[in-house]
């Protein structure tokens, strides 16, 4: 396992994150899941510091999320099971369920909280 310290850059950003998702499926009681633990503390800790989020609805903070990792629609259905059903959600068609906050804050790295916010739906 390598040393950790304080993310305190983009570089280390990158390497932490792309550790953590190495890592992120390790064995309850291993090493790798204490570092996976480790990361995932720091890597929001720097977040928090860096990125302030936009005043935007849920739905398009997760537009933006999207972007800025690359994720199309596809992705995100991968993650939730339901391409009907994320599409709707895109599309101001359907209101975020419990599940997809979970989900889609753990894969886009949002904060759940952010997700919760009322919007209006089409």
């Amino acid at each position: 396992m390598q040393p950790w310290y304080l993310i305190e850059n983009e570089e280390d950003y990158r390497k932490a994150t792309r550790r953590y998702e190495e890592v992120r499926v390790a064995e309850k009681g291993s090493m790798e899941r204490k570092e996976m633990q480790l990361l995932a503390f720091l890597i929001n800790q720097y977040e928090e510091q860096q990125w302030e989020m936009p005043d935007v609805d849920p739905v398009g903070l997760i537009k933006i999320r999207m972007e800025e990792f690359g994720y199309k629609a596809t992705d995100l259905a991968k993650e939730y099971g339901d391409k009907g059903t994320v599409s709707k959600v895109l599309n101001y068609k359907q209101a975020l369920s419990l599940t997809m906050i979970r989900k889609f804050s753990k894969l886009l790295r949002i904060p759940a909280e952010a997700l919760t916010k009322e919007y209006a739906l089409q």
